[in-house]
């Protein structure tokens, strides 16, 4: 009797347990008291989670885009005068054809009151003729040309056509005439041994003073264009350039 009465409380005790595991709230995870964190993802009024990324780039003004300079083309006509100076030495004795020359613009270039070639622009080119003093017959001359010109602070290289400069030695006629003693007829005797002439004149020379060798074995005077030379170039066609604003 009382092992009947046992297993009728011990069934009494296994159903009422799960009687309460039916009926019961599951036991809550992890800490009861924990507040939620401030940072927890905000919700529309539906209670769905909304997307907050890039919301606080959003609010920052954009960083401003720089504008690119604004570039145009000028023409420079024909005839325009370009004032250089040399930054090479050109010589009759010692330059030579196609060697390279270069000078600078002294000042700037105007168009229409605006200036297109600022001061300092470099200018190149080369030597187009170098022939020394002959003996007797042929003065020294020097001649350049320009063919380019790279504008002041600009990468930019334009082809330009100018007109050649050139110098040409004094003549020396009448020093030669006085070395040779024979003043008032020099100029006729030195003209005559230019020539090529012989005969009389040339025999009145030599009568008239030992100086006359000395005329024929010695050449004249050389010429140069020296660094520093300031000079004038005149384009012979339109050079086209570009400029900013």
């Amino acid at each position: 009797m009382k092992m009947r009465m046992h297993l009728i409380t011990i069934g009494i005790v296994a159903a009422s347990v799960a009687a309460g595991a039916c009926n019961g709230e599951p036991p809550a995870r992890g800490n009861a008291l924990a507040t939620p964190s401030s940072a927890s993802t905000p919700a529309d009024a539906s209670g769905a989670p909304v997307a907050t990324v890039g919301r606080a780039d959003a609010s920052r003004p954009e960083a401003a885009t720089p504008t690119p300079p604004v570039w145009r083309e000028v023409t420079i006509p024909a005839g325009t005068t370009l004032p250089i100076v040399l930054d090479t030495t050109v010589s009759s004795a010692t330059s030579r054809v196609e060697e390279p020359v270069a000078a600078h613009l002294a000042r700037a270039v105007t168009v229409g009151g605006m200036a297109v070639l600022p001061a300092g622009s470099r200018v190149s080119g080369v030597v187009t003729d170098a022939t020394r003093s002959a003996k007797v017959k042929g003065r020294a001359h020097v001649a350049v040309r320009f063919d380019s010109l790279t504008p002041s602070g600009d990468d930019d290289r334009y082809e330009i056509r100018t007109t050649s400069v050139g110098r040409t030695a004094a003549a020396t006629k009448k020093d030669d005439a006085v070395k040779i003693g024979a003043p008032a007829a020099g100029g006729a005797i030195i003209g005559a041994i230019a020539g090529g002439k012989k005969g009389a004149l040339i025999g009145t020379a030599v009568g008239g003073g030992a100086g006359t060798g000395y005329v024929l074995s010695t050449r004249g005077k050389e010429v140069q264009l020296a660094k520093g030379a300031a000079l004038t170039l005149k384009l012979s066609e339109p050079l086209t350039v570009r400029i900013k604003g």
